[in-house]
């Protein structure tokens, strides 16, 4: 039976006591039903993880001891920032969390034009807060020990004035010339552009091209938003990639 991963965002070192946090302690009592004794994986996010032993558990809380400190990463070769534009319901949840367990370093959520949701304020940072905790969980089953960090919500043109330069950038669209399987293997990181339920507007494609962006295409058919960022995530692992 695979060890319960567990995320602790502090210093980790062999022989320290600490106590879960609450949400992890909670999930090991009341669901795992883990008990004093049981061996557990801690990660804080900075790269490798920790094997701790369950000192105590009580209903509501649980304290481990560090028992040993590895060395280990799990990252892929391949340098991702998904910019998605905000799917409605649980949509952008399910893309996010495949997301990460495809190995995507950045997760950037855009509004467009056609964003079937809007969100401001109050309301985008409880949404970018939930989807944070969507990644942690999404690395606590995959087994990466680094978390991608969920920046705030930002407009499209806003995101295209402030990208950095020197990526390889790539904006799925199904009427694109090149297939994403024609590119070469890039020299560094690849931004990966996506549009909403209703895809970009011309004038949208239009802003994204003169920044930079490549369009391209994945085979002959239309694939939905949550599909796209997912399926071009896994043909750059094949191509480019660790799969």
């Amino acid at each position: 039976m695979p060890i319960s991963r567990f995320y602790c965002p502090v210093p980790l070192a062999s022989g320290q006591m600490l106590d879960l946090p609450q949400q992890a302690a909670h999930h090991a009592a009341r669901v795992l039903r883990l008990r004093e004794g049981d061996r557990v994986v801690l990660f804080n996010g900075e790269g490798g993880e920790c094997v701790a032993k369950i000192f105590s558990a009580g209903k509501s809380a649980m304290t481990v001891q560090v028992l040993q400190v590895l060395d280990v990463e799990r990252e892929s070769p391949l340098r991702v920032t998904l910019a998605q534009a905000v799917s409605a319901g649980e949509k952008m949840d399910y893309t996010i969390q495949k997301a990460v367990e495809l190995g995507v370093r950045y997760i950037q959520p855009l509004e467009s034009e056609r964003c079937v949701v809007r969100l401001s304020g109050e309301r985008a940072e409880k949404r970018v807060q939930h989807w944070q905790q969507v990644v942690v969980s999404a690395c606590e089953q995959s087994g990466r020990n680094r978390v991608p960090p969920v920046a705030p919500v930002l407009p499209l043109p806003r995101w295209l004035e402030r990208e950095a330069t020197g990526s390889l950038k790539l904006m799925l669209a199904p009427d694109a010339e090149r297939k994403l399987s024609e590119l070469p293997c890039p020299a560094g990181e690849v931004v990966l552009l996506i549009g909403p339920e209703g895809g970009f507007s011309a004038p949208e494609t239009a802003a994204a091209a003169k920044m930079g962006y490549l369009p391209v295409r994945l085979g002959a058919r239309v694939l939905r938003t949550e599909t796209a960022a997912l399926a071009a995530l896994a043909a750059m692992s094949a191509l480019w990639g660790d799969f």
